[in-house]
């Protein structure tokens, strides 16, 4: 394993390889090592496959993998890009994310009023405190918009666009707006959710 500073950036870098074969690429940097603590800092883990990193819970975290990525159980805010899959779960503020593959979303808050997630196949949206909003969705199965709440403070607009179906799971009124008066998959949240 050969492991390097790239100083000149603050960055750490871990490869591990067998002949050509990259077992795995990452490189990955740490909040405060200037000896400052700015509030807001993130710890920012790149990956050229897949990987497996842990982290403080209550960390911030910027996520890019070629592949695939999923968080689990952070405290902080989350930022994640990746070429596959994503998968986030437990994750306390969400700011942005966006997939080549499939998105699985389980995020208590968003951080913005106007949002943009992408997924090349299917996006499933669950964000539990979010009660009034107004949705913009490009999926499979065509262009829809909803208001999810009671719309009169709906001033923050989320747009989903996903090559597959994009699935919004919530407790909450979902109605549909014009121009189509449609809705696509909406499910509720399962108990243990």
């Amino acid at each position: 394993m050969e492991r390097r500073q790239a100083a000149k950036i603050g960055r750490n870098r871990a490869r591990a390889m067998i002949g050509d074969l990259v077992l795995f690429d990452m490189t990955f940097g740490l909040p405060g090592r200037s000896g400052k603590e700015v509030q807001g800092e993130a710890i920012d883990v790149q990956f050229g496959g897949d990987g497996e990193v842990r982290v403080p819970f209550d960390s911030n975290l910027k996520v890019y993998a070629g592949r695939s990525a999923e968080v689990r159980s952070i405290n902080g805010r989350v930022t994640a890009t990746t070429g596959l899959n994503l998968t986030l779960r437990g994750v306390h503020v969400l700011v942005h994310a966006a997939s080549g593959g499939s998105m699985d979303l389980d995020c208590d808050s968003l951080e913005g009023n106007e949002l943009k997630f992408g997924a090349g196949q299917n996006l499933r949206f669950y964000i539990r405190d979010l009660s009034n909003a107004r949705l913009v969705i490009s999926d499979l199965g065509g262009y829809w918009e909803a208001v999810l709440g009671d719309g009169q403070s709906a001033n923050r607009t989320i747009r989903l666009e996903a090559g597959g179906d994009v699935t919004i799971v919530t407790d909450r009124e979902v109605v549909p707006q014009p121009p189509n008066y449609t809705l696509g998959m909406i499910e509720k949240p399962q108990p243990s959710q």
